[in-house]
């Protein structure tokens, strides 16, 4: 593993009923790295997040948390427990509550419901849900509903929600789909921020999304690993072009790409 990695994945592949989502996948993530997850529909890329955060459980594999220990096998909410948190595409909200709840809730999920519901609120934990509303961008609507809230601000509650929980790594799936161009633009400042001090994985389609917030992309095509390095280095890559575009490039048609 190498150094400082937080999160391995070795040769995972994943077969339902004959047919191969992954195939011998291999990732490692860095602490405080923010990693783009690319690729067509169907490469595999969501599955990749499933088999990590235990939806998915791999046919074969290793997955790897902090060094040594092996979540392969364990179930969601050992996983969960452990430090890493998912985010999927639809926000996951109370509605009916206000913005400031929500995040209280998420704060105290661990405690049982008569806990949350009566508890009174202590002084570190206020300070905790104001540090938390600054960063989502929501101070100003705290006591609004969150049905209320825009599309991208439903992401933002729920992304404060997460961090709230304290994980160690962050799976998020398309994050910023739906989005206007300035909640896109909010949504990456935010990640680049949450980065300082914890792991995001992204699986995204917004090519200009990754270009503009990616310090580093993983490539998948049919389940394996196609292609990795910075935005730069994938743009340039004729397998990838291939991909996307269903040709290579005209300047290196003669180039092998094998």
């Amino acid at each position: 593993m190498i150094e400082s990695s937080i999160l391995q994945c070795d040769e995972v592949t994943v077969e339902f009923d004959g047919f191969k989502a992954v195939q011998g996948m291999s990732l490692q993530l860095r602490k405080g790295e923010l990693r783009f997850l690319i690729g067509p529909n169907g490469a595999g890329k969501t599955t990749m997040l499933d088999v990590i955060c235990g939806k998915v459980r791999p046919t074969s594999g290793r997955v790897t948390f902090k060094e040594s220990v092996d979540i392969a096998k364990k179930k969601e909410h050992q996983i969960a427990e452990l430090g890493i948190g998912r985010k999927f595409q639809a926000p996951s909200i109370f509605p009916s509550m206000t913005v400031a709840e929500n995040l209280e809730i998420a704060m105290r999920q661990r405690r049982s419901v008569f806990t949350v519901l009566f508890a009174r609120m202590k002084a570190e934990d206020a300070a905790r849900i104001e540090h938390q509303l600054e960063m989502i961008g929501l101070q100003d609507k705290a006591e609004w509903r969150a049905g209320g809230l825009s599309h991208g601000e439903k992401q933002w509650l729920e992304i404060g929600m997460m961090l709230l929980q304290e994980p160690e790594v962050l799976l998020l799936d398309e994050p910023v789909a739906g989005m206007t161009d300035k909640e896109t633009d909010k949504t990456g400042e935010l990640l680049i921020e949450i980065s300082r001090q914890r792991s995001i994985v992204v699986v995204e389609h917004d090519m200009e999304f990754v270009r503009n917030f990616a310090s580093k992309v993983t490539v998948m095509h049919e389940g394996k690993l196609l292609k990795e390095g910075t935005m730069e280095e994938v743009q340039r890559d004729d397998r990838v072009a291939e991909v996307y575009l269903g040709k290579r490039r005209d300047a290196d048609v003669s180039r092998s790409t094998a």
